[in-house]
């Protein structure tokens, strides 16, 4: 058997809040949806891998999402750290620093930790 790493699935509230976030924040874009009465399903990627990440719109969701702990997160290199970090903190959404490890996190419009790491 040989399994393939395919896709993450986050659940979104507001799904064109989150969609704008991702392509602002990492550059992720729509690469294909689902529509059904009940639920949409929009699948983002960085135009060079495979994975995606699936964003899950509940339409009749009428609370945010309860994260516990929130110590499930992804994570993505950058070729230039600097210049990501800069966009990060102009956008506000940087939620964590731990220098001493060279890396940090940023948060979505749901509070999702996003890791952003130089490549090593």
């Amino acid at each position: 058997m040989n399994f393939k790493f395919t896709h993450n699935n986050i659940n979104v509230f507001d799904l064109k809040k989150s969609i704008a976030f991702y392509e602002a924040a990492l550059g992720l874009k729509e690469v294909r949806r689902k529509e059904t009465p009940n639920f949409t399903l929009i699948y983002l990627g960085d135009g060079k891998s495979t994975h995606e990440l699936e964003l899950t719109w509940l339409k009749d969701r009428k609370e945010k999402y309860n994260l516990g702990d929130n110590e499930v997160h992804l994570a993505f290199t950058v070729d230039n750290f600097d210049e990501a970090h800069k966009m990060h903190e102009e956008m506000g959404c940087i939620c964590y620093e731990n220098k001493g490890m060279g890396i940090y996190f940023i948060s979505d419009p749901d509070g999702y930790w996003l890791e952003i790491l130089p490549i090593r």
